[in-house]
């Protein structure tokens, strides 16, 4: 990580919505060593919902599938907030549908660098409410 990129999230303040434990402790690590801050985690719809509805953060990261359910609503609650996010799934960008293509899309597998670029552009896409 160069000293630009590290500027660049530094700080950040993120949710993550993951139903698999060790990918969510895996993304608490990496975020750790990128120095961005994990606010809250939601493994469970609901939950992910309210959240994503009155927390504060600077992104969301949403994996697609959340126990068999879609995290689609959930974007598009945080899409009304106008807090971006970035959708985490194994299927890539043709998971995501055609109204949420300017998300960013973190393939699983993925490493600490695919998720360093991933925050840097959702923090960079501009807002619309």
């Amino acid at each position: 990580m160069t000293a630009d990129t590290r500027t660049a999230i530094e700080g950040a303040r993120i949710f993550v919505v993951e139903d698999e434990s060790v990918i969510t402790m895996l993304l608490q690590d990496m975020f750790d060593e990128l120095h961005c801050e994990v606010v809250s985690l939601a493994s469970r719809f609901q939950d992910a919902l309210d959240k994503a509805n009155t927390l504060s953060f600077e992104v969301a990261i949403l994996d697609v599938n959340l126990n068999g359910q879609r995290t689609f609503p959930i974007a598009e609650a945080l899409k009304a907030r106008g807090v971006p996010f970035i959708f985490a799934t194994g299927y890539g960008a043709a998971a995501v549908p055609e109204n949420f293509r300017t998300a960013p899309v973190l393939q699983k597998p993925f490493r600490i660098a695919d998720l360093e670029r991933a925050v840097r552009s959702a923090l960079n896409t501009p807002r619309s409410a």
